[in-house]
């Protein structure tokens, strides 16, 4: 295990295992905070993911372990050699450069994840296969949605970006449907709005495939999602940074364009027609 990320390592650890979702939380809560996994306590990790410290001993007992120190040993026997404990080193950096930091972690998980290059070919053929594509993403997900269906409209012929709730969200997904949708892509980012899980759940009952962009495997609206990528988000300041789960809905765009044989003719019309207008200022 030693041969990849300290996040990696711990998402494999927890595949397939059937978690509650107070042990998901747990589970989330320490792939956030992987290089220092290895090194929390019972009660630090408890509060790092609200819950009480007996939640992270039936945790560890969910996972096969005699408790939470078993686990805890698994996670530092785990640890490549050399690797130490390195919140010492992050505190030598202010906030701000902290927060980059772990940006620059979330997109390595990225990385490791982008080298199985399947799931994102899959769904870019899914995406691209829907006519018309409704994306959806409300609250904290919205500028990613609005940002993805922004160029996704330069290479596919309908894209219905769906970035607010209230009742109409559940007749405009009907109305997808209806015009012949096949898929729905979904940006989900914490604080998880009920709305969008009850909005995949919905879209699934009308037939869908639900392909969503989620910060966690272990996200609330995965039991709700065909198929899932995870992004993570950083959790330093006092809002969230997205810069992973906006880089991958870019390589989901590059894997949709891929799929639609006319995606390079439409941007070269694009081009043409914006020098025309003098659209933008070279």
């Amino acid at each position: 295990m030693s041969g990849s990320s300290p996040a990696a390592r711990l998402q494999r650890l927890f595949e397939g295992q059937r978690l509650t979702p107070t042990q998901r939380r747990i589970a989330h809560s320490m792939v956030r905070r992987a290089a220092d996994a290895p090194f929390l306590s019972s009660v630090e990790l408890a509060e790092l993911a609200g819950v009480s410290q007996p939640s992270v001993t039936r945790f560890a007992v969910a996972l096969g372990f005699d408790g939470y120190p078993a686990l805890r040993k698994h996670l530092r026997e785990s640890t490549p050699d050399g690797a130490a404990d390195g919140r010492g080193v992050e505190e030598s950096f202010n906030e701000y450069q902290q927060a980059v930091r772990a940006e620059i972690e979330n997109l390595r998980q990225l990385s490791e994840l982008l080298a199985d290059p399947a799931p994102v070919e899959r769904a870019g053929r899914l995406l691209a296969g829907s006519r018309p594509l409704p994306v959806l993403g409300l609250r904290a997900a919205s500028s990613q949605a609005r940002g993805f269906g922004y160029f996704a409209a330069k290479v596919h012929p309908d894209v219905r970006v769906l970035d607010e709730g209230g009742s109409m969200l559940h007749d405009r997904i009907d109305a997808a449907r209806r015009a012949g949708a096949s898929a729905l892509m979904c940006f989900a980012l914490p604080r998880h709005p009920r709305e969008a899980v009850d909005a995949l759940a919905y879209a699934r009952e009308r037939g869908l495939t639900v392909v969503t962009v989620a910060d966690s495997a272990f996200a609330p609206v995965a039991v709700h999602s065909d198929l899932l990528l995870p992004a993570a988000v950083g959790t330093g300041l006092a809002f969230d940074t997205a810069c992973a789960p906006m880089l991958l809905g870019r390589a989901l765009l590059e894997a949709m364009c891929d799929a639609l044989p006319e995606a390079q003719a439409r941007l070269e019309e694009f081009d043409a027609r914006a020098a025309a207008r003098g659209l933008f200022v070279e």
